[in-house]
């Protein structure tokens, strides 16, 4: 669905398509009229903003139809031929396009064939994929690396297709807007691999409007670098959770999953698979959509090396094996806790190994309080380690529809629930290398696994040790935290006898304690060597040593394995 300006009309728009039981409402025809109804009884609409959304929603109808090539049919009245649309004709935009073959080029034939070939598909005015001229952008400026892509915004002074003129019988463009370039590394030679990439790149978006929409190809003169231009939106869904994530009713958390597993819904209908799911190219204007569809990876990958963001990446792929439809399920996981904390999975940890071996052996984020338990049942299916035991997206939609239709229609019952359930997450900031999608390289990991609730639980209150040194040492026998602080890494040797990825962390708060301790009791002959003038006498006084060792001895690493 295509949105508006109008935040009233907007909100409206969600409602409508929230309220959809698709159960009841189980085809294109059906839900345009539920949706259609529902805006005419939404109060909150004046008359005129009522038309706007119902103008809006048709226009999605007509592409819906076209897609499926599903619906009532309509005499053109200029072409004379059928066509599904009602607001243009399909049939006479794609002639308007076919017959402007001759008056451009990119200078290669494989790109010419390959947009020619996606604007003959053509659902919609707004849906059209081109070839830009370099010299129709201005202003361009870097703004970022993003894995193996550099990162543009210029200003298109043309601006997109948006309209058919069904008078003048011609297209109408948008006008000058600022777009995305996404510079291709790796690509300059324009092998298979990447056609194919760009192929279902361009389909896919100008398909549905789930997916960030590229506009078409572009190629930067000086350098010969082919780049795509994208539609730019407004934020990332990291950011987003950054700067709202405590103000978010589960009711709108609930809605941003939805936006997210109807996007992969159409990627996998289409049969492919995105293989980099992450918060940074879930992006954001009006509603979540989805970027870069795997399309940034190295053209030339190392043997037995993943790409991706290590957190997201499903540990089945992890230990080397192909990317599927389920490993794009188990990113999806991930993001449904991101979306239920605020935060990345596993933001305090370094993308490395020792991560890998976590999540190969079953670690998972710790289930934030307050999360919905439907939600938390669908979330801890889908990083299951056995893929097969994930849902697949299809049904993943459903029953996510479900828990949103029923947040949508008993929001006054739950009001109270969700001040009840209210959380603040602590804004931990890691860094920014940790959150973009780079290649991996991981030997010797076992097959993936679940870990157990303990495991679970061990892992989660080892990584915060609540390990407190005194800051005045007198403190220190008055503090009940040398006993505590003995058992816990005594709980961390025994974690790590069935669950050897604890050791590392074990050993390193063995080797503080023992540090500490061996200060204590120099500070504490001190304090005695000063108040007693028997100097040998303390020197020699075995018990004062093994009463206090006795106190913080600390279990030997090898007694667990």
């Amino acid at each position: 669905m295509s949105y508006g300006k109008n935040k009233l009309i907007n909100n409206a728009l969600r409602r409508s398509y929230a309220l959809i039981d698709y159960n009841v409402h189980n085809d294109t025809h059906k839900r345009y009229k539920f949706q259609k109804q529902t805006l005419l009884d939404d109060e909150s609409l004046t008359k005129k903003e009522k038309s706007e959304a119902i103008r809006i929603i048709t226009k999605s109808y007509d592409e819906e139809k076209i897609v499926h090539n599903k619906g009532t049919k309509r005499i053109c009245e200029n072409c004379n031929q059928e066509c599904l649309a009602i607001t243009y004709c399909e049939l006479c935009v794609r002639n308007y396009l076919k017959a402007k073959f001759s008056s451009w080029t990119s200078g290669n034939d494989n790109i010419d064939n390959l947009i020619q070939e996606c604007q003959m598909k053509t659902l919609a005015p707004r849906l059209i994929p081109e070839w830009i001229p370099y010299n129709n952008l201005q202003n361009i400026k870097y703004l970022a690396k993003g894995g193996f892509s550099e990162i543009y915004t210029a200003v298109w002074i043309e601006g997109t297709y948006e309209e058919w003129d069904s008078k003048e019988q011609q297209l109408k463009r948008f006008g000058s807007q600022i777009i995305v370039l996404k510079k291709l590394e790796n690509v300059e030679n324009a092998n298979q691999n990447w056609f194919e990439e760009a192929r279902s790149h361009l389909n896919i978006s100008n398909k549905w409007n789930e997916v960030v929409q590229c506009y078409g190809l572009t190629q930067d003169p000086s350098n010969g670098n082919y780049m795509l231009v994208m539609n730019k939106l407004d934020t990332d869904l990291r950011k987003y959770l950054q700067q709202n994530h405590n103000q978010l009713t589960w009711k709108e958390r609930i809605q941003i999953a939805i936006d997210i597993i109807n996007a992969l819904e159409k990627i996998h209908y289409e049969n492919e698979i995105h293989r980099d799911l992450h918060s940074g190219n879930i992006l954001f204007r009006s509603r979540f959509r989805i970027s870069d569809l795997g399309f940034c990876g190295p053209a030339a990958k190392p043997l037995k090396s993943i790409y991706g963001n290590l957190p997201y990446i499903a540990p089945e792929v992890i230990i080397g094996r192909e990317q599927t439809f389920k490993s794009d399920i188990y990113s999806i996981a991930m993001l449904m806790w991101e979306i239920s904390s605020g935060q990345p999975p596993f933001n305090n940890f370094e993308h490395d190994y020792d991560l890998a071996m976590n999540i190969v052996n079953g670690i998972r984020p710790k289930i934030i309080p307050g999360t919905p338990l439907e939600y938390k049942n669908l979330m801890k299916q889908c990083w299951d380690a056995d893929p097969s035991k994930r849902s697949d997206i299809f049904t993943l939609r459903r029953k996510m529809g479900d828990i949103n239709l029923f947040y949508q229609t008993k929001s006054s019952e739950l009001s109270q629930l969700e001040e009840n359930n209210n959380f603040e997450v602590e804004n931990h900031t890691g860094s920014s290398k940790l959150f973009t999608s780079k290649l991996h390289q991981f030997d010797n990991l076992p097959e993936p696994r679940n870990a157990t609730e303990e495991e679970q639980e061990a892992f989660h209150s080892n990584k915060s040790y609540n390990f407190h040194i005194p800051d005045n040492i007198d403190d220190f026998n008055k503090s009940s935290s040398k006993k505590n602080s003995t058992s816990k890494i005594n709980s961390i040797f025994k974690a790590a006898k069935s669950h050897p990825i604890y050791l590392k962390e074990a050993q390193k708060m063995a080797n503080i304690q023992n540090d500490f301790k061996i200060e204590t009791m120099q500070q504490q002959v001190k304090k005695l060597h000063n108040n007693d003038d028997d100097e040998d006498e303390v020197h020699n006084n075995l018990n004062l040593h093994s009463k206090e060792q006795d106190e913080l001895e600390l279990p030997d690493s090898k007694n667990y394995f």
